[in-house]
Formats: C-alpha cells, sequence, structure tokens
C-alpha cells in the first residue's frame, strides 16, 4: 500500500471536529473543483472525478472523537482506504487524513501527485471551513 497524507491545526475542539467529519454530506465542501455529480448520506458518498472514474465510499468504522474510516461501497479501480484521524491538543485539534492505495507501478506514477494533492486539498479546506 501507498500512503498518502497531510495533517492540519484547527483552532476548534475535537468533538466539532469530529461531528464534521464523521458526516459525509460535509465532505462536498473538502472537494476539489474536478468533482462533479456528488450524492451523499450522513454514511455514504458518490462521486466522479474529472477525466478519471467513479466512485462510492462509505464510512467503514467511526471511533468517537477520534477516527473516521472510509472505504468504497463499490467496485474502485483500486484498493483503498481514506483515515481521519482526529486528536486534541488542549484547545486546538489536529485533523490527519491518511489514504492508503494498493497502486501497481504504472498507477503509482499516474495517481500519485493526484492523490497527494488530494489528502493536501481536503485538509487545507477542513481548516478553511472550520475557522
Amino acid at each position: 500500500m501507498t500512503n498518502f497524507e497531510s495533517s492540519v491545526q484547527i483552532n476548534r475542539p475535537v468533538n466539532q471536529v469530529y461531528s464534521f467529519l464523521s458526516d459525509l454530506n460535509n465532505h462536498e465542501k473538502l472537494m476539489p473543483e474536478n468533482i462533479y455529480n456528488w450524492s451523499s448520506t450522513t454514511d455514504e458518498a458518490k462521486f466522479t472525478i474529472q477525466n478519471m472514474a467513479k466512485l462510492a465510499l462509505k464510512v467503514s468504522s467511526r471511533t468517537e472523537n477520534k477516527e473516521i474510516l472510509i472505504i468504497p461501497s463499490e467496485e474502485a479501480p483500486f484498493a483503498v482506504e481514506m483515515k481521519w484521524l482526529i486528536i486534541e491538543n488542549g484547545d486546538q485539534t489536529t485533523a490527519t487524513l491518511t489514504v492508503s492505495a494498493d497502486l501497481n507501478m504504472m498507477m503509482k506514477m499516474l495517481a500519485s501527485g493526484p492523490l497527494q494533492k488530494l489528502v493536501d486539498h481536503q485538509t487545507a479546506a477542513l481548516q478553511k471551513e472550520l475557522v
């Protein structure tokens, strides 16, 4: 598995950050502009990545105020999981997004840049959203 990771400090209590991230309806606000056809519920999201693929994701597990694990709910181009780790630091919260993808060498060359940009974009968007 190849990991792509990004962390951000948020000036909000851990329960507010967890509450926002645990609802997949909110994740549309964290997506880059090349995502469209978004539909979601609290536990599932479906969307299309421009010029790439359609994805369907679901929350696999939640650990209150600590972790949210998101996995594909339908066939995906490759095995992938997204994990949000949320850690309380006094009056701040550290949110870390890790995307783990099972990529062959060719996919690794094609997808590594976009996947790292995605995790960086999502953590930056989370920080802006929860100002």
